[in-house]
């Protein structure tokens, strides 16, 4: 039968009542913005759509949680109410929002939606590189100033990058750069030869000592407690001063203050940030203002329907999570992201 939304008279939630005994208790986090395309799992469960202030409610006698809202802080105050939950999904390849003790010790399954970002990514890489390398950013300021200024610019081929995390995304970021002309390394847990998109992965406890051969450094770690502030002052003053830095894993990959001070002393030749240890970005950061540093607001992988397609990669697992089949994207939870093979 088709489902019926029953409005809870609150501001923050509302649910929608399959009728049939058997259906299972979906919670979907999602704020304002509710997710598109649901209709399928409507008609399979009893779907309660909430924000943060409603949470724990929705929780309560829940099977499973859809964060959809893959920024919100909300699930771990909401949690004492998770009496009967079995599986958490998160709408995002990082999982260190839902990543807390109480999950961790817990039997709930976790998945991502790991796959959804990665080629995106890796474009938003290669044009942060392309843009500094051509001096776009300089173009554009000229030309709004009128101005006619006759420059060079640099070659990318044969310029060495590392990318720092080898999982999917760093994968599809090292494709797309060797397939532009770059040399490229990895960094990973562990270190080895003829990786088949890497070449060499260095261990990133080693990667200190290998940051001054690299003209681009691309960050894209999952962020977990060894992974936290891995780019200090330490690890900025190791890069050769014509180095760029890129992040689009975390911003609490970098020491943000850190980063403005080797970027100030010159001992870094330009950064492309697209996250941030605190978001949105202040209006006061000296990042937003400095020559030679591109600011882009969480986005380098949200291109047009992502959203669909996040929704796409929860129906597929929740009918397999219905029909008792193995789910995709299962997240180890003592790692903190989905094992890849070496």
């Amino acid at each position: 039968m088709a489902p019926r939304i029953v409005d809870n008279h609150t501001t923050d939630s509302y649910r929608v009542n399959v009728i049939g005994t058997d259906s299972p208790v979906l919670a979907v986090l999602c704020g304002d913005k509710h997710p598109p395309d649901m209709h399928s799992i409507e008609q399979a469960a009893e779907v309660r759509y909430t924000g943060a202030d409603g949470l724990a409610g929705a929780l309560a006698g829940a099977d499973a949680l859809f964060v959809y809202d893959f920024l919100s802080t909300a699930v771990p105050g909401a949690w004492h109410a998770a009496d009967r939950l079995r599986w958490l999904h998160i709408a995002s390849a990082g999982v260190d929002p839902v990543l807390f003790p109480g999950l961790v010790d817990s039997d709930v399954v976790l998945t991502n939606s790991r796959g959804v970002f990665d080629d995106s990514i890796a474009e938003y890489v290669l044009g942060v590189i392309l843009t500094f390398a051509k001096g776009i950013a300089r173009s554009l300021d000229l030309q709004r100033e009128n101005r006619w200024l006759h420059r060079e610019s640099e070659r990318i081929q044969g310029k060495r990058a590392i990318v720092v995390g080898t999982g999917p995304i760093g994968r599809s970021i090292a494709r797309l750069l060797r397939a532009a002309g770059l040399r490229v390394s990895g960094a990973g847990r562990r270190a080895r030869e003829d990786d088949p998109d890497f070449g060499t992965v260095h261990a990133s406890g080693t990667l200190a000592g290998h940051l001054p051969e690299f003209d681009y450094v691309v960050a894209v770690a999952p962020l977990t407690e060894q992974t936290k502030g891995m780019f200090d002052a330490a690890a900025f003053a190791a890069m050769k001063p014509s180095a760029r830095f890129v992040n689009v894993g975390r911003g609490e990959l970098v020491v943000t203050g850190d980063l403005v001070t080797a970027l100030r002393d010159g001992q870094l030749a330009g950064a492309a940030l697209d996250v941030f240890e605190t978001e949105p970005l202040p209006t006061d950061s000296p990042l937003w203002t400095m020559s030679e540093v591109l600011v882009s607001p969480h986005m380098s992988g949200d291109f047009v329907g992502w959203r669909n397609t996040l929704v796409e990669v929860f129906a597929d697992n929740f009918q397999r999570w219905r029909e008792g089949q193995p789910l995709r994207n299962v997240v180890d939870k003592s790692l903190g992201y989905v094992p890849s093979a070496p």
